[in-house]
């Protein structure tokens, strides 16, 4: 019987083939938390009576909420994580020192590779599964048994097979891929299911694109979601010293899936999210029929922060100003891609056009700090979700859109297609 690559990583962690339904007790190769949640992880492991952690060299902490401390208690929440890295002499901690939001980062220091099964006290770290491994959110209790044992319990999800076919066009990433998916089936049409991306469409994706597609596989309700590695997972990997050994699966022919999915991304457009749910998607010529005007516009966050994200914003604006009632807000995802696009011109390019440009951080997206939006405030944003309040005021409303429609919506003062003339 055929097996899909979520079920040949678990059945290799296990020792024996496993499938989609069964219960498995999995050793875990990454653990990943950040200051809003470790905290909890900490006291749960202190409680209950461990010394040591099981695996230090796959646990990984990353301070990317609220930080540079917004105030008292997110200073006092860092404070225990950096105690606690300091009292187990953690080999992979991340503050101030080497800044990055935890899903960019730990891909590119070469802390996830393909095969691995990761965790997180974070949803969205099913990001991960673009490099072909298996990796999903849990509580923060989940994390400090897994910290204690080096393990944890999995039920196999069972995966829907979705197909992308055709080469996208101009401005359609891997953000509109996802959105279309999530528009198609739902907010909770993947319900513990993992989404295994396919189909020649992959071959034209870069590696942000995959990472982007894979990030929101949460949105649809999904445990995870998975793009199998091939050569683009392997020049990428190549750049890196990585933790591990890649382990590489492929799905079988003959592997069982609940549901396949077929989208022709060659006639696809952009696609806008629009309030309240990831769900409510519509074409951009929609948006822009619909005359949107916005207060802000955002690109940064763990699904549209990378150094392709800062190129197209930077090629949209090169040359011309944020509208005079919009505030443009980018925030690179570590600072290595905040240097890197400093080095090429992408920075200088940004503040030209009017644009700030913050340290990396997750704040804005949670409607934490570094971009609340006020009452009544409308936002076009590259993050990944816009229900009631996420970035701010109850009121406010948040689109979601990739990049370039960002860019070129600051630029504009309303939703409008990109263009580089």
């Amino acid at each position: 019987m055929g097996q899909t690559i979520t079920e040949k990583i678990f059945s290799q962690h296990v020792g024996h083939d496993v499938y989609a339904g069964e219960i498995v007790r999995s050793p875990i190769d990454m653990v990943i938390g950040n200051d809003i949640t470790t905290p909890i992880s900490i006291k749960a492991f202190q409680d209950s009576g461990a010394k040591k952690l099981a695996n230090p060299e796959g646990f990984c902490i990353v301070l990317d909420h609220f930080i540079p401390a917004k105030d008292i208690a997110s200073a006092n929440q860092a404070r225990i994580s950096r105690d606690f890295a300091k009292k187990h002499k953690l080999p992979h901690f991340f503050d101030e020192k080497d800044m990055g939001i935890e899903h960019a980062l730990l891909p590119e220091k070469g802390l996830v590779v393909p095969g691995d099964v990761i965790i997180g006290a974070d949803s969205h770290t099913c990001t991960h599964g673009a490099l072909g491994a298996f990796s999903t959110g849990m509580g923060s209790t989940d994390l400090a048994f897994a910290m204690i044992t080096g393990g944890n319990w999995f039920k196999v999800p069972e995966s829907i097979k979705v197909v992308f076919s055709g080469k996208p066009k101009e401005f359609v990433s891997g953000k509109d891929l996802i959105l279309e998916v999530i528009r198609m089936i739902g907010v909770d049409g993947a319900l513990y299911q993992t989404l295994e991306f396919t189909g020649d469409t992959i071959e034209h994706l870069s590696m942000d694109d995959r990472f982007s597609l894979c990030n929101m596989a949460i949105e649809a309700g999904a445990k995870s979601g998975i793009v199998a590695y091939d050569k683009i997972t392997e020049a990428f990997l190549n750049e890196r010293d990585l933790a591990r050994k890649p382990q590489i699966h492929h799905s079988d022919a003959d592997a069982s899936y609940s549901k396949i999915l077929e989208i022709d991304v060659a006639q696809l457009e952009p696609v806008i999210a629009y309030p309240f749910l990831p769900s409510n998607g519509h074409s951009v010529s929609q948006a822009v029929s619909d005359d949107i005007k916005i207060d802000q516009a955002f690109i940064g966050s763990c699904t549209n922060g990378r150094l392709s994200d800062l190129k197209m914003a930077a090629e949209i604006l090169k040359g011309k100003k944020v509208h005079e009632d919009v505030r443009l807000i980018v925030t690179p995802g570590t600072q290595r891609i905040l240097r890197e696009a400093n080095h090429l011109g992408y920075i200088d390019i940004i503040v030209d056009a009017g644009g700030v440009v913050s340290n990396p951080t997750c704040g804005a997206c949670l409607g934490g700090y570094m971009g609340i939006l006020g009452d009544d405030e409308v936002a076009i944003s590259t993050t990944n979700r816009n229900f009631v309040g996420r970035m701010g005021s109850r009121s406010s409303k948040v689109y979601l859109a990739n990049s370039a429609i960002a860019a070129a919506s600051a630029i504009a003062g309303k939703i409008i297609s990109p263009s580089k003339e």
